[in-house]
Order: structure tokens, then sequence, then C-alpha cells
């Protein structure tokens, strides 16, 4: 079993990660973890932890991670805004068949609110993106 564990365990964490080394080559046949460093993924930042010097390997593996993480998190996006679609088409059809007048009236203007907000965004932003393509 512990022949197939990583070389590196990376415990995510709100905006990045902090990094173990695996270490399953000692005497008591023990997995041991070393942090040798935190990640900032917003920013890019690797903080070697204490008195640890990154190695070739470890700023690879680093990287590589990163690099996965931010498409994950990307694609995650893009998976939450596409169920917001969803989430909206059965907000419509509730609202059409099932609402109350009393429920209506709870969340109609912040809903309002909400969709012109978002309309306006997307209708700048694909302005933008039209502009450019002119250009």
């Amino acid at each position: 079993m512990s022949s197939d564990l990583p070389d590196y365990y990376f415990r995510v964490r709100e905006n990045g990660a902090v990094v173990f080394r695996v270490d399953t080559e000692n005497r008591q046949r023990r997995i041991e973890m070393d942090q040798i460093a935190v990640v900032n993924i917003k920013n890019g930042d690797v903080k070697p932890h204490g008195d640890t010097k990154l190695t070739k390997e470890d700023k690879a593996e680093i990287n590589a991670w990163m690099a996965e993480r931010r498409a994950l998190l990307d694609a995650r996006t893009v998976d939450d805004i596409l169920r917001t679609v969803d989430h909206l088409n059965l907000t419509s059809q509730w609202v059409q068949s099932k609402a109350t007048p009393d429920q209506l009236e709870q969340i109609t203007d912040t809903l309002l609110l909400a969709m012109h907000d978002l309309r306006s965004v997307l209708v700048r932003k694909k302005a933008d993106r039209l502009l450019k393509g002119k250009k």
C-alpha cells in the first residue's frame, strides 16, 4: 500500500494549500508527512516552510499542482454558473406554477434586482467583446 502513495500531499485550504513531502522509507515503515511549503493559488506565492529549501522537483510538483488546481477551480466556476441557469429555469417554473402571492411578494424585488444587475453586466461584457472583435 505505502508504495502506491504519492511523493507529495497537498492539503487544500481557502486560497491554496499546505504542501507536504510524503516519506514511507523509514525504519518504522510509517507514513511521515513533512510540511515543506504553503501555496497561495490566487497570487502564485510559494513560501517554503521554516528552513526548508525547495528542490527543483519540489517546485515542479508544486507548479504542476497549481496549474491543475486552477484548471479545476475554473471548471467548477463554469459548472456553478451552468447550475445557476438551471436554478433560474426551475425558479421560472416555480413562479409560474406553484408560488403563492405571499412567496412572490417575498422574492420578487430581490430577484428582479439581481437579474437586472446580471443582465447589465452581461450586456456590457458582450458589447466589449464585440467591439474588440471589430478592431
